[in-house]
């Protein structure tokens, strides 16, 4: 899991971090971008796949706006985790999904 390490991210992650510099944002560390794909996943099977890129696009939002008045984006981003993770169902409306994971957290 860290073995080599930082030089073999994911592809994805290496394209997410150049719209980042071109967008003038700090690049997401290797942990952000896990949050923010388990955001849209929780949101995508918890409540439907296509509220998932809204969900993270309003998560990121807060997470500019907390920065911007001087908050840090961990703070932020674990603030809209937890306020996604309390509008969850109970019970995801995709229980046939096959996974073998447990409720969310």
């Amino acid at each position: 899991m860290s073995g080599a390490g930082q030089k073999q991210r994911p592809a994805n992650e290496g394209w997410v971090n150049r719209l980042a510099e071109e967008l003038g944002e700090a690049p997401m560390g290797h942990l952000e971008v896990g949050q923010v794909l388990k955001l849209a996943r929780d949101v995508a099977h918890g409540v439907e796949r296509k509220l998932a890129p809204l969900a993270s696009f309003v998560a990121g939002v807060h997470v500019g706006r907390r920065a911007g008045d001087g908050g840090s984006r961990e703070e932020a981003l674990a603030e809209a985790i937890q306020a996604v993770a309390s509008l969850l169902p109970e019970e995801p409306s995709n229980a046939s999904s096959g996974s073998g994971s447990s409720a969310p957290r």
